[in-house]
């Protein structure tokens, strides 16, 4: 089954109830004003007959139109539904354009003159006008249904719901100003209204994850189930199509899409007293009326939960034309089950989907961007456009203060996306009371309630009742604000200065541009209806078709509209961010056990510190903002955690954006949308395959609706499943541990520090190592699951967060703490979760909202330790005692030293045993690399009689292991560590500058048990262009910063290729009986043992710490080698697709190699403890775990070019008897004898590296590989004649670049590249600097 989410949970048909329903009572509405008229009193004129006049306004003052001149003309009007009703009213001054369709009153009824003002010096003329609807009326026409006249000096304004002509209507200095106010209403007649109830619904059966409530019919028809007498000529009404939101118990929100529309109602189906009230039946005769007919008001809705509203709507207008055309092949049930089972949601693997309704028809199904704001069906430009900037500053600080908010417009359309917008310009702050964008009538009593709400209203509710006292009313149509009677809203003068002024000023700029872009048309209700639409279905976040059906508005005005509805979500989003600029310093993070109300706001949040931190004239505004509901969910958000997480993220990236002080927007964009839309891979979705005959000929139609039917279940098609199991991409779900996964802020933060790291040489090999970090940590949470005791584990993670500390390891982000958080709570360790957040202060890091919620989970949740005084803690203090008396005894051993005196007791010695004296001091050894090549080339060191030194006890000196550390029984006295009763030798090389010594891991060998497993390394690649070997260090200098790129740049010919792992498995057979002590190693020109140590024999059969061990079965192989930032990308994939629990399973080397291979490499380059080389072992292998799997890293490549001289540090070993990986004997013919390789390391020692690289271009053109540069020729030979642990590789650098700068102006410098004898990078050798040269050559 697709695991992936359904596109359309519920189709729903909603109308009029069964027969035998009664209408709701109530009182029959106004008729609508079909004339007006003025009257001159003074002349004697009287109102005409059916005219009503207005005396007065609604205070009792007289109004006259010219009050204070002899004609004092009254207003007058007249109801009726004989003609047209009016649809505006106006004020024309002459001379200027008039309004389209209006009719301008001349005279009186009595012939006399009508004008408001008289024609004078700079004075025009002042006429009353109207418009009428067009005839014949639809019936759902809007229409003036009242008037009044309103004198605002004498405190008056308009009646809630009027529209207000801005033109004054009064004539003369004298009296006060009068304006025309009007009220709009349905001006339809003979209506009956129902509650709708459903009809039909598929699937039949509720789903588990969505049950239908059972008022899913009152939302799709909010004004009722109506049925209406129209006459015979009137205009038929579009289909109108009105989105509603659903909330659940827990906040989810789920998305209807709602087709309105009219059918032809039998008289059959009504009663006698349904036909007289519908004026369908005379009163007298009882006989039917000619010439009217009788229509009810149906829908279909698609329930989802995603508000692809465009999509939506066409597909539900295809269905109402499907039922009033025909006859047709196939049933309309086909095409419903059709679009709801087989039309998949869309990935980014198919960000296009389009589907193919009919021949004709078809709409385009686009996955919605990518944008860390939650999804939703706001249209903020629907807002702006219809109240406009001043009065959405007043909405935004009644939903910031929970004021109890009533939105309403006789266009119900409008409500929804309004709604939406009110509540997502507060994010990150979310609504928590009842929240009802497009409220049915019948549930009006929902303004009662005793809590905050937001709540949509169509108009009509008020020709029945008035505004509640304690609701702030807003007119969507008439852009008017009724402010609560009860409770007194702040202005918005309480909002900080700055951030409400550039939020203002971006509001207005927006309007004034949807000014531009859509002028004010009049004369068209119809258009109007369709440009709100526009605003509303061309959300920038829901996918469409493409065109809007507006007249004049093409696609460019479409991604215009998209660029303007982000432009004011960006400018709410900063005001947002600098009102609440700071509170993560104020939030107080959990420290002990959580005490009798430990999620109460004030010990979660510093709210008296954060009043202090705002300036004095806003503590008003912020005081009622930190009581609300609003403030306390999003602390509880902030401090435990919750599926926000990633929104909370974005938010505090904002927060770190924005400057308050600032009087505009800042220059970087807040709000960064990943468009996945524009791809160019397209999915079609056909239309369902219409039936043939046995013949194979088409069938006939045979499918005609006189209306929209009720659902057949026999011909609901069943789902195809080949073309679902196709389309969606099943995914197992990931186990319930630590999905330790960064946020998409933090991703797009590291992509813009790998951008300017990899600028900068000095910071690139800091910024992968702290990448290599973060995999280690990502694989953590397997790596603590398969430990056998996880406290250690954790411990041990713990220790490794502190020495990235201690040698300031860059971190990109803060996953590495995060995830040892989730471990902390999951396994029950609140205390080391304190120490890690104190780990993250020190390191000066503030944890995000994604942290900080981990963190006191933890602490909370955990079970903490009974007691204080535990054994534990008695150990750690005798451990802080032994370590103090050591550092105070420090000085006096110092002094001792310098005096030439002797400690008064002696030190401590290292020893194997109890038993027996300590050694004698050995010689001192020479001091400097000259000294020590003139000791190692001297004759009496290259004589054949000289004996091997012996160890303690005469006996032959220990050896190193193969991963170059001594063992610590057997270790000498010169080389034993500093510290008391260590056992790592600090001095090895290998660690590299992080610091992190090797710790006793079971993955390598440092028992006397052989191996099972030996498995070599090597990064070491081939440029496929010149041919040149590219070492590590060089291979991260040329990686990218680009997280999808897996090359890397040759230094030599500046080409791009992909580097290889070199891989080779050596799978041991393990041998029986005693060892037998071999022949002493033969003497040669070796100055350290190292070399002799990490010299393995390539034979079939290997001496390795003691013990036969037969080479039964080698295994080579290449992969890729990536960027730990590819690499952590891909396992970040890995982990969100099966789990953690996939990087423990013994096949994931052979299911996802070059992950595995990567992750080996980097994490044993680091000295990183992980299970992964176990799973190379065959399963059920019965070994024990510390001789099981040895992991080797080499610095060279693993075989070398055939018929080609072998690298210098082989001749060297060759010379010198010692074995070596290279099964070749010592080639014959070419120059490079031990007299020549003494002769360049005697001018390494003296440091004159000019001349031994003289050497080396002097030789002939074919002795010296082509492949191999002559830095790492001499490098690599000093390694191999003195050991690592004598050669300063630095210094080594250093001398070396003055060396090619100082042979750069005697020879050509192209002679010296061609000749590969330039030094590494900057940029390589800050990488070998932060990683370390690997182990090995």
């Amino acid at each position: 089954m697709c695991a992936e989410p359904a596109l359309v949970e519920y189709f729903v048909v909603a109308g009029l109830p069964p027969s035998g329903a009664g209408p709701e009572e109530e009182p029959r509405p106004k008729e609508p004003i079909t004339d007006v008229a003025l009257i001159a009193r003074a002349q004697g004129e009287e109102a005409p007959l059916g005219y009503t006049c207005i005396e007065a306004t609604p205070t009792g003052t007289p109004a006259e139109l010219s009050a204070g001149l002899r004609e004092r003309l009254c207003l007058c009007y007249r109801r009726g539904r004989d003609r047209a009703p009016l649809v505006e009213l106006g004020v024309h001054y002459e001379g200027a354009e008039p309004r389209a369709g209006h009719v301008l009153v001349r005279t009186t009824p009595y012939s006399r003159g009508a004008a408001l003002r008289g024609g004078g010096a700079g004075a025009p003329r002042a006429f009353l006008s109207f418009r009428r609807a067009r005839a014949p009326a639809g019936p759902a026409l809007l229409g003036v249904s009242d008037l009044c006249l309103v004198a605002p000096a004498r405190g008056e304004s308009a009646p809630h719901a009027y529209c207000r002509e801005g033109r004054s209507l009064s004539a003369g200095p004298w009296g006060p100003a009068l304006y025309l106010c009007y009220k709009l209403s349905m001006a339809s007649a003979n209506t009956l209204v129902y509650e709708a109830a459903l009809l039909s619904r598929y699937p039949a059966e509720d789903t588990a994850s969505f049950p239908l409530p059972a008022s899913v019919p009152v939302f799709c028809l909010p004004m009722g189930a109506t049925v209406e007498s129209w006459p015979s000529g009137a205009q038929f009404p579009l289909p109108l199509f009105t989105p509603f939101v659903l909330t659940g118990a827990s906040g989810d929100k789920v998305y209807g899409a709602s087709l309105q529309f009219h059918e032809s109602v039998s008289p059959e189906r009504l009663s006698e007293r349904q036909l007289l009230r519908l004026g369908l039946l005379s009163l007298v005769e009882r006989v039917p009326v000619p010439g009217r007919s009788a229509h009810g008001r149906r829908s279909i809705a698609l329930l989802s939960r995603w508000p692809f509203f465009r999509v939506f709507r066409s597909f539900l207008t295809f269905l109402y034309r499907y039922s009033i055309s025909g006859p047709h092949v196939l049933p309309i049930e086909a095409h419903i089950s059709h679009f709801m089972h087989n039309v998949p949601f869309p990935s980014p693997q198919r960000p296009r989907i389009l589907v193919q309704l009919s021949p004709y028809d078809s709409v385009l199904l686009c996955r919605p961007v990518s944008s860390p704001l939650p999804l939703s069906g706001a249209s903020f430009l629907s807002l702006v456009r219809c109240v406009g900037p001043d009065t959405a500053l007043v909405l935004l600080v009644a939903v910031l203060t929970e004021h109890k908010v009533l939105i309403h417009s006789l266009r119900p359309h409008r409500l929804t996306s309004v709604g939406e917008a009110l509540v997502a310009m507060i994010f990150p702050l979310r609504w928590q009371c009842p929240y009802i964008p497009l409220c049915p009538l019948p549930l009006w009593d929902v303004l009662s309630a005793p809590v905050p709400f937001i709540v949509g209203l169509h108009s009509s509710y008020f020709d029945l009742h008035e505004p509640p006292r304690d609701v702030v009313c807003v007119d969507l149509d008439t852009n008017t604000v009724t402010p609560s009677q009860e409770r007194k809203l702040l202005p918005p003068r309480a909002l900080p200065r700055r951030p409400c002024k550039v939020l203002q000023s971006s509001l207005q700029s927006v309007s004034r541009e949807l000014q531009e872009m859509y002028p004010a048309q009049e004369e068209d209700a119809a258009q109007d209806v369709d440009l709100d639409l526009a605003l509303v279905l061309g959300d920038a976040g829901t996918g469409g078709t493409g065109g809007t059906g507006v007249t004049g508005v093409t696609g460019d005005a479409g991604g215009r509209r998209a660029q303007l509805e982000l432009q004011v979500q960006a400018a709410f989003l900063r005001f947002m961010a600098c009102v609440l600029r700071g509170y993560r310093s104020f939030l107080r993070p959990v420290q002990l056990q959580s005490p009798p109300g430990g999620s109460d706001t004030h010990n979660l949040f510093d709210m008296q510190g954060f009043l202090r931190s705002r300036e004095r004239g806003y503590h008003r505004f912020y005081s009622q903002l930190l009581r609300t509901q609003l403030f306390a969910q999003f602390l509880e958000e902030c401090s435990f955690g919750a599926d926000r997480e990633p929104c909370l993220d974005f938010f505090d990236a904002c927060v770190d954006k924005v400057q308050p002080d600032l009087e505009r927007p800042e220059d970087t964009p807040l709000i960064e949308v990943d468009d996945a839309r524009g791809g160019e891979r397209t999915v079609l979705i056909t239309p369902p395959e219409q039936p043939v005959a046995p013949d194979g000929s088409e069938l006939p139609a045979q499918y005609h609706y006189d209306g929209f039917p009720t659902l057949r279940p026999e011909l609901l098609e069943p789902p195809r499943e080949p073309l679902v199991a196709q389309l969606c991409q099943a995914r197992s779900s990931a186990p319930s541990s630590p999905a330790p996964c960064r946020t998409q802020q933090e991703m797009k933060a590291a992509q813009r520090v790998a951008q300017r790291s990899c600028s900068v040489p000095e910071l690139w090999g800091r910024f992968l190592l702290g990448h290599c970090y973060g995999l280690w940590f990502l694989y953590l949470p397997s790596h603590v699951r398969a430990a056998p005791a996880r406290l250690p584990a954790l411990h041990q993670a713990y220790g490794v967060l502190r020495r990235m500390e201690r040698h300031k390891v860059v971190l990109p982000d803060e996953v590495c703490y995060r995830v040892l958080l989730q471990l902390c709570g999951q396994y029950g360790e609140p205390v080391l979760a304190v120490r890690v957040m104190l780990e993250m202060k020190r390191a000066g890091i503030v944890p995000n909202a994604v942290t900080y919620g981990y963190y006191n989970k933890a602490v909370l949740e955990s079970k903490w330790p009974s007691g204080a005084q535990s054994a534990r803690r008695h150990w750690a203090m005798l451990r802080n005692v032994v370590l103090g008396v050591a550092r105070f005894r420090q000085p006096l051993r110092q002094r001792h030293r310098a005096n030439g005196t002797a400690p008064p007791r002696p030190p401590l010695h290292r020893q194997s045993t109890w038993s027996g004296p300590p050694p004698p001091a050995p010689p001192p050894a020479p001091r400097g690399l000259g000294a020590k090549l003139q000791q190692l080339l001297s004759p009496a060191r290259r004589g054949t009689g000289l004996t091997p030194p012996r160890g303690r006890g005469g006996g032959t000196p220990p050896q190193r292991s193969s991963g170059g550390t001594l063992r610590a029984a057997e270790r000498p006295e010169s080389e034993s560590s500093s510290s008391l009763g260590s056992d790592l030798d600090l001095s090895d090389p290998s660690l590299g500058i992080s610091g992190i010594p090797k710790p006793s891991d079971p993955d390598v060998a440092l028992d006397e048990d052989p191996p099972a497993v030996e498995v070599l390394l090597s990064s070491c690649s081939r440029c496929p262009g010149c041919g040149a070997l590219v070492y590590d260090e060089e291979v991260m200098a040329g990686w990218s910063s680009d997280d999808s790129n897996l090359n890397t740049t040759c230094p030599f010919c500046t080409r791009c290729f992909l580097p290889f792992l070199s891989i080779e498995i050596r799978h041991f057979q393990q041998g029986h009986g005693p060892p037998e002590p071999g022949p002493s190693p033969p003497p040669g020109p070796v100055l350290s043992d190292r070399s002799r140590c990490l010299a393995l024999d390539e034979s079939d059969t290997e001496q390795s710490n003691g013990s036969d061990q037969a080479v039964v079965r080698r295994e080579c192989a290449s992969f890729a080698y990536l960027s730990p930032l590819v690499l952590r990308k891909e396992l970040e994939r890995a982990l969100e697709a099966e789990g953690g629990a996939a990087l423990a399973r013994a096949a994931l080397w052979g299911a996802r190699p070059i992950l595995f291979w990567n992750l080996l490499w980097c994490f044993r380059r680091l000295a990183l403890p992980s299970g992964l080389p176990r799973l190379l072992l065959p399963h059920g292998t019965q070994l024990p775990p510390s001789g099981s799997v040895r992991v080797r890293l080499l610095w060279d490549v693993l075989t070398p070019e055939p018929d080609t001289c072998p690298p210098l540090y082989v001749l060297w070993h060759l010379h010198s008897k010692v074995p070596t990986r290279f099964p070749s004997p010592l080639p014959h013919g070419h120059p490079f004898t031990l007299a020549f390789l003494e002769a360049v390391l005697s001018h390494v020692g003296l440091s004159e590296l000019h001349k031994a690289i003289t050497l080396l271009l002097d030789t002939p053109g074919g002795a010296l590989p082509p492949q191999r540069s002559i830095y790492r020729e001499i490098l690599f030979l000093t390694l191999a004649a003195l050991g690592r642990e004598h050669v300063d590789i630095a210094a080594f650098d250093r001398k070396y670049r003055s060396a090619f700068t100082r042979l750069a102006g005697n020879r050509s410098l192209e002679q010296l590249r061609l000749r590969r004898a330039q030094p590494p990078s900057p940029k390589a050798i800050d990488c070998r600097k932060s990683f370390g040269p690997p182990p090995e050559c």
